[in-house]
């Protein structure tokens, strides 16, 4: 049996509920002879009379009734269906609705994304934001997610990538006045490997060595000491607490450099680096809560 078409299918649910080629076409907005030509075309692929036509009436056959109470639910689970996803295009215009999955690292979800979520879900009270931090590198769209943010050294080439967040940042080292009274402060990177160092681990396993650049120069250590850490406020305290030196994001360290809780280490030599950035799979049949996220970020004003 040839593949049948769910346009043959309803036309003929129609005339069939109607009793009448006429009225079915005046009810969805076509001829009178379209609808004949559909329920031809269905009778002819299933090799079935489904409909008794006179020049009085029109009524279906058994095998008509048949596929009549069958199809109906059918159709109304597809007219569902299709109605369940119009929420996803601009309608009304400008009030897109939704769900918008987001897969960022932690970094960014606690100090990237906050003032920019307030303003978005704001300005689209239509669309729900759903944001999953993990330092994980994942496939976000066969995990499900509609976009993810990542640092340009991770974004797939295949991908559009869109600026989001301060376009320069950078790592720092820093540690607590009781910890460097007691051990001195080291001058160049090199010095680290004698001091104790507290780590950051990636849920993959990785635990990245430690990079400065200073005039061109670059120098990558694997320090040594007490704690590794997958979960940076942890990581920090530990930091605070005099347990040895941190390198990390520079915003992760500012409330406790500004307090004082922590002073800089080789703050010449902190290294900077491009900033993070929103990627999807492309611009076509782009989800409406995903457009409207791509276009409020591109509107915003372009940061530091």
């Amino acid at each position: 049996m040839s593949e049948l078409d769910l346009a043959d299918l309803a036309a003929f649910a129609a005339v069939a509920q109607q009793r009448s080629f006429r009225r079915a076409a005046a009810l969805r907005g076509v001829s009178a002879s379209t609808l004949s030509e559909a329920v031809r075309r269905l009778e002819g692929r299933l090799d079935l009379r489904l409909l008794n036509r006179t020049t009085r009436s029109v009524t279906p056959t058994e095998a008509g009734t048949r596929l009549l109470e069958r199809l109906l639910p059918a159709l109304g689970e597809v007219s569902a269906a299709l109605e369940a996803v119009n929420g996803f295009r601009d309608t009304p215009p400008g009030m897109p609705t939704g769900t918008l999955r987001l897969n960022v690292p932690l970094i960014v979800a606690s100090m990237v994304l906050p003032p920019i979520v307030a303003g978005f879900l704001e300005a689209h009270p239509g669309i729900t934001l759903e944001i999953v931090a993990e330092d994980s590198f994942i496939d976000v769209l066969a995990a499900g997610f509609d976009a993810g943010i990542r640092y340009d050294e991770r974004l797939e080439q295949d991908m559009i990538a869109v600026p989001i967040g301060p376009r320069r940042q950078r790592f720092a080292a820093a540690a607590a006045p009781a910890y460097l009274a007691a051990h001195g402060h080291p001058q160049h990177p090199g010095d680290l490997l004698g001091h104790a160092c507290l780590r950051h681990r990636f849920p993959s396993g990785l635990i990245p060595p430690w990079e400065f650049e200073r005039a061109g120069e670059i120098v990558r250590i694997t320090p040594k000491g007490p704690l590794i850490a997958t979960t940076p406020e942890l990581w920090v305290n530990a930091a605070v607490a005099g347990l040895g030196v941190i390198c990390s994001f520079e915003e992760f360290l500012a409330p406790a450099l500004a307090s004082g809780r922590l002073v800089p280490v080789l703050e010449d030599w902190w290294q900077s680096f491009s900033g993070p950035f929103l990627y999807y799979a492309g611009r076509r049949h782009m989800p409406a809560p995903l457009r409207a996220f791509v276009d409020y970020i591109k509107a915003m004003p372009e940061p530091r």
